[in-house]
């Protein structure tokens, strides 16, 4: 099989040859028929994850279908089309898995990070990693729901949102323009927080009911003046962005943060106290909640938009990815 590996953190991607993997007791031999690039990969590629082991194959977007299956593996079949995200399987036995908090797990893999991921032919992947693809959802679809769809739509249906309430999505990108469409049908009041006026056509296209421009607006002022938000999605991962939405949650409202800032967040303590109001975050799922992630969006025609590349064109997409110039998503197809 084709393969891009990383060699060494830091390294530039290496296109190989290498045997096609067997699958071991309990893992699912997949054939790759697309693979997302996501932000996150930066783990693998500059070794900024510890306890990487090189050289690795990334990609934790995987979407394909069944080639061969593993002893002890009843779950699954040849043929099957099924998806790998972030959480990579978990080991059953420690006290966070025994309460069912699969992501928790204390033992966890990383598909793409502990194991071989997706930038390649084939991958095996632990069978209990698998979700499954609704058969007329497209795979270049489906590869990025696997990470930014379910990050986006399980944050916000484990929110305290109901129907009607007034839900807020900071940042219009790779997750944030998914954010949208998954609030809009879940039947929210939906705003977009965006700091680039250019996307508010695009925003009020994917189901946005309101459209604030942060550059020229306050965020918090602009939500007070509709209610106040029950919760506040934050997708783009700016501590300042973060930081100026807190003051637009209403009593009882949320900020769930998806997009991780690489500094620290400060909030007014005091106007949380004084609204009852919760400052957190929210990371992916399992597989079970990768596949509903997918089924919700085949029933509600909810896509990612995507640019494709083909395996040997991995460096360009990658740096595609990295550059923030990509709308929204970049796949590989390999």
């Amino acid at each position: 099989m084709r393969a891009a590996v990383v060699p060494e953190a830091g390294a530039e991607f290496e296109l190989v040859e290498r045997e096609v993997p067997d699958p071991g007791p309990g893992e699912v031999l997949v054939e790759v028929d697309a693979c997302g690039i996501c932000h996150s990969d930066v783990f693998t590629k500059e070794g900024t994850y510890p306890g990487v082991a090189y050289p690795r194959i990334p990609g934790h977007e995987v979407a394909g279908h069944v080639a061969a299956v593993g002893e002890d593996v009843t779950t699954w079949h040849e043929g099957d089309r099924v998806g790998a995200g972030w959480h990579g399987g978990h080991c059953f036995t420690c006290e966070p898995c025994r309460r069912g908090k699969f992501l928790q797990c204390e033992n966890a893999d990383i598909t793409g990070l502990t194991f071989d991921g997706g930038y390649a032919e084939y991958a095996a992947v632990p069978a209990e990693a698998l979700a499954r693809i609704p058969d007329d959802l497209a795979a270049v679809d489906a590869a990025p729901l696997l990470c930014a769809g379910i990050t986006t739509y399980n944050a916000l249906r484990n929110s305290g949102a109901h129907a009607g309430d007034l839900v807020a999505v900071q940042g219009i990108g790779g997750l944030g323009h998914l954010a949208l469409q998954y609030a809009h049908a879940a039947g929210f009041e939906t705003v977009a927080l965006s700091h680039s006026p250019d996307k508010r056509d695009l925003a009020l296209d994917l189901g946005a009911d309101h459209f604030v421009d942060t550059a020229e607006e306050d965020p918090a002022a602009a939500l007070q003046d509709l209610g106040g938000a029950r919760v506040v999605l934050g997708t783009a991962p700016s501590s300042d962005a973060i930081e100026s939405v807190v003051g637009g949650l209403g009593n009882d409202g949320e900020l769930v943060v998806v997009g991780v800032p690489g500094d620290p967040v400060s909030v007014d303590v005091q106007y949380l106290v004084g609204t009852r109001g919760d400052v957190g975050g929210w990371g992916s799922g399992h597989a079970r909640d990768s596949q509903d992630t997918l089924e919700f969006s085949d029933l509600r025609g909810i896509a990612p938009r995507t640019e494709t590349y083909p395996l040997a064109e991995v460096s360009a997409a990658y740096d595609r990815m990295l550059s923030n110039d990509a709308r929204f998503r970049v796949v590989l197809e390999p």
